[in-house]
């Protein structure tokens, strides 16, 4: 796992200059360097800066310094009478932009320009105040192209100037400020635009940058990089390096041994995907760069949300088209979530899975794009039994187990391969417009041959709550397909128990396993009592209920599979046999049969692992 010798070399070197730059200039400006909008736009440093992808302090305070990207990436300068501008140049050295205005009328634009509020003045010689008249030809004078037209035309007079009589049926239409003669009348539509501070020529012509001083509240500049450092600051260097050289050394040791060990993982990581994606062209899900990621999602701006693999946001792939963008998390896992995703939901086409409309993996950076489902999660509507106009009524909660047993029935039979979810939670089942679930997050996915019995594994996966006994421990059989059986069972009676209405107040002390109760209410042939709304409503509870307890019984042999609890979804339900009591092989647990309370996760004793 250890680097070679040249690449320590050259990495120890570079550490050594870093520490000499932090010694020597008391902070670091690697955050600072020059960055652009697009591959071909112009080059931004101080005293601009692009909003989102620099930080304040690199950019001179003026607002107006502060540049942003076009969603074609062009670099935009917004002044403050809200007039945008397309960068073309920054001349750094002259203090020049350059700039293109995209309605391509230049005089239109510069009768509202102020120069006494804005940082910058137009670039040009004999600059007067003039006033503009809308008359008829004038013979001897030129028109303002731009602002004429077939039944008028407008002059630009000197303000100055005396206005004879030959004006006196002209009307007057404003006087603008002091701008050069030649952009009112030329048709070029670039517009230079100087500014006098901060002032940078000097570091600029001698090739350094600028910045400001640090420390500095009157927002002076200091010029840095390309200076040699002078012989006050090396001095100051050398004793400093004396003092600290043995803790530094240590330090860029450890450093170095970290960064190599990391980087060559990730290098195997890397491979290990870039192989997988060879594979995979041939499916549907288009491959985005990283800059497509950005652009989709304007530059991030918008989170729906964080899991323990990365962050969500809402983007478009155009003004109609929503998606959702999973953003992955570089410091967690090793591309094995990823290949997950890609590979299993690639590879699927169910209307109750989510739909995976592509990827991103440009070096390090991975992201997911899937189809947008605005009603969120399931988990947003049976959390809370007191939010009843978050209640979607039992009819329709019938309707979403039943779609929710179809998914899974297709992931265990309908592809070339079993898949395996291992994650079937509420969070993980999403709701579209018309609050149908569709599936996801498959990042713990795996797949096996149909007639597999079971399927091996190293360490259980899942969430706690909804994870099959089996998967902790073998000594409750193999892990197979009736895992995700189990993790549905507990999800349809967390979907029935976020009804129950009865109040608990009397007996708080009393700590009972929800399911648990429900099963004893059956067993006795009570009425479950929940919130009951429509007829027909306590059929599709108890119908729900007894699914439920049939899919969570302890023995994997006895649950059913997900073709056998769609057709027990679809039925009436009065012919469910009540199933056998999947509790008998627990802890016992206090139970009283009327009164439900919080869910106590039953106690198992430590079983040893065996394979």
């Amino acid at each position: 796992m250890a680097c070679n010798s040249k690449e320590m070399d050259v990495s120890l070197i570079c550490f050594f200059w870093f520490v000499i730059f932090i010694v020597d200039h008391g902070l670091c400006v690697s955050d600072c360097n020059t960055s652009t909008c697009g591959s071909y736009g112009p080059a931004v440093r101080f005293p601009f800066r692009i909003k989102g992808r620099q930080p304040l302090h690199c950019g001179y305070p003026q607002s107006e310094f502060h540049l942003s990207c076009s969603e074609k990436n062009d670099t935009v300068l917004e002044l403050t009478t809200s007039w945008k501008l397309f960068i073309q140049k920054i001349d750094y050295k002259s203090q020049v932009i350059y700039a293109n205005d995209p309605e391509g009328c230049l005089p239109r634009r510069l009768l509202n320009i102020n120069v006494s509020v804005s940082p910058f003045f137009l670039k040009g010689d004999f600059a007067y105040e003039n006033t503009l008249f809308n008359c008829s030809s004038k013979e001897g004078y030129r028109p303002i192209p731009c602002l004429s037209s077939s039944q008028y035309q407008v002059y630009a007079v000197d303000s100055d100037s005396t206005i004879d009589y030959h004006w006196l049926s002209c009307t007057k239409i404003h006087d603008i400020s002091p701008v050069p003669y030649h952009s009112l009348y030329s048709e070029e539509t670039i517009l230079g635009l100087s500014w006098y501070n901060p002032k940078c020529k000097h570091c600029e012509v001698k090739g350094n940058y600028c910045r400001l001083k640090s420390n500095d509240t009157r927002s002076e500049t200091q010029c840095y990089g390309m200076l040699k450092p002078h012989k006050g600051a090396t001095t100051k260097f050398i004793e400093t390096g004396v003092s600290l050289g043995s803790i530094l050394l240590v330090v860029a040791a450890i450093l170095l041994y970290g960064r190599c060990r990391f980087n060559k993982m990730e290098r195997q990581y890397q491979s290990k995907i870039e192989k997988f994606l060879d594979d995979y062209k041939s499916f549907k899900p288009t491959r985005y760069s990283y800059d497509d990621i950005k652009r989709m999602t304007n530059q991030f701006k918008d989170e729906l949300g964080q899991g323990a693999y990365g962050t969500v946001f809402r983007g478009k792939l155009s003004d109609e088209i929503l998606v959702a963008v999973k953003v992955l998390n570089s410091s967690k896992g090793n591309g094995e979530e990823f290949i997950n995703e890609v590979g299993t939901i690639g590879k699927i086409h169910h209307v109750n899975v989510v739909r995976l409309i592509g990827f991103c993996a440009d070096g390090f950076r991975r992201a997911l794009v899937y189809e947008y489902l605005p009603n969120d999660s399931l988990q947003k509507f049976i959390s809370s039994a007191d939010t009843k106009n978050r209640f979607l009524g039992w009819k329709r909660l019938e309707d979403i187990a039943l779609c929710i047993a179809k998914g899974i029935e297709y992931l265990h039979q309908g592809c070339d391969q079993r898949i395996l979810h291992f994650d079937i939670k509420p969070h993980n089942i999403l709701l579209d417009h018309d609050f149908n679930p569709k599936i996801s997050d498959f990042g713990l996915a795996k797949f096996c041959a149909k007639d597999q019995s079971a399927v091996s594994m190293t360490t259980a996966r899942g969430t706690i709550g909804y994870i099959a006994p089996e998967v902790f421990s073998r000594n409750f059989g193999n892990v197979s397909y009736k895992s995700d059986v189990y993790s549905f069972g507990m999800l349809v009676l967390e979907m029935v128990g976020g009804r129950k209405i009865v109040d608990v107040a009397e007996e708080n002390d009393q700590q009972i396993y929800f399911p648990e109760w429900i099963y004893n209410l059956l067993e006795e042939g009570e009425d479950l009592r929940f919130e009951i709304e429509e007829e027909g409503d306590t059929k599709i509870a108890k119908k729900l209920a007894t699914v439920g307890l049939w899919c969570i019984q302890w023995n994997p042999a006895d649950r059913p599979s997900m073709k056998v609890a769609v057709h027990m979804l679809e039925g009436e339900g009065e012919n469910i046999p009540i199933p056998p009591n999947p509790f008998s092989s627990s802890v016992p647990t206090k139970t009283k049969k009327r009164t439900p309370g919080k869910r106590l996760l039953q106690e198992l004793e430590v079983i040893s692992e065996a394979e």
